[in-house]
């Protein structure tokens, strides 16, 4: 698969958080910079699309059909790998066409996607596009599924000393990546998923279709950070994001990894964590919806 030569493996490395808040309360943070592995299909991307793609081509299929929002980081990255892999492609945009295309539209489009926009209402019944499109191979948003489950169980490969950690923290979106991490985790280690929806207490139910009978038994969810809802933000959660760039050179971004990451620090403040517990973070890439704010907004933008 010809994306998988562009992989940067060898820059995907261990950061320690040397946070003296972590040390004072005798917890070890460190974080898997996954972002490096690719500009473009950054950080979890492209071990959830990995085996969707294998399988269109085993089944000889020539156009990718996908779906996603306005800034989607799996929009892009499957525009990407499409073009890579020598696919057509078809991005299932939710929500009328606009006047202005975002940025990661426009990327998307550079990259050869076929942008068909699709009202919010059409676009809940996912099921219809796929039944009038027969001829088309759908990759389901975000790569859900336990084809895209498959791949994210592979990002641990990247963890050498695994066996130190007890909890392993990541954003949980479709909750694709969760599940192949739980699968994944060794018997004596929690995965921890940080909810970025509001009130979204289905998610469980759709990520222990994905999970084997071990990883259900390692896994939690949490749903108390989502600071007000997918895609919302607070300025807290803004500045937040600038102070991990100022102490760490972290980049994260205000949909996912900023509030997972934020709900880590929250957590070990609360002693949800015991004593000496080590804990890994995953930073799953994908900046694209910080291209919404406005300009000078963070500071690595």
């Amino acid at each position: 698969m010809y994306l998988q030569d562009e992989l940067n493996v060898h820059d995907v490395f261990i950061q320690p958080l040397n946070d003296n808040y972590f040390r004072h309360c005798n917890i070890n943070v460190d974080v898997l910079r996954l972002d490096k592995i690719h500009p473009v299909v950054s950080g979890n991307k492209w071990f959830k699309l990995k085996y969707w793609l294998q399988d269109a081509a085993e089944k000889k299929y020539k156009t990718i059909a996908t779906f996603g929002g306005a800034f989607s980081n799996h929009i892009l990255a499957t525009a990407y790998a499409c073009k890579k892999q020598k696919l057509n492609c078809i991005g299932f945009i939710r929500g009328e066409e606009p006047k202005q295309y975002s940025p990661t539209l426009l990327d998307a489009k550079a990259l050869n996607m076929q942008l068909e926009f699709v009202s919010r209402k059409d676009y809940q019944n996912k099921q219809s596009i796929i039944q009038k499109n027969p001829s088309l191979y759908f990759i389901p948003e975000g790569g859900y599924g336990k084809t895209g489950a498959k791949g994210a169980g592979e990002i641990l490969q990247f963890v050498s000393h695994l066996s130190i950690y007890n909890y392993i923290v990541c954003a949980a979106g479709t909750g694709t990546m969760l599940a192949g991490i739980a699968n994944a985790i060794l018997i004596n280690q929690t995965c921890i998923g940080i909810s970025v929806f509001k009130n979204n207490l289905d998610l469980q139910d759709e990520v222990f279709p994905l999970t084997t009978y071990e990883g259900k038994s390692r896994l939690q969810i949490l749903h108390d950070y989502h600071f007000g809802g997918y895609a919302k933000f607070t300025q807290h959660l803004l500045d937040f994001i600038n102070e991990t760039w100022k102490k760490f050179q972290l980049p994260l971004d205000f949909v996912y990894t900023a509030k997972a990451l934020y709900a880590v620090y929250d957590l070990v403040y609360e002693n949800y964590f015991p004593s000496d517990s080590k804990i890994l973070f995953i930073h799953s890439g994908g900046l694209q919806g910080n291209r919404s704010l406005k300009e000078n907004t963070l500071m690595f933008v």
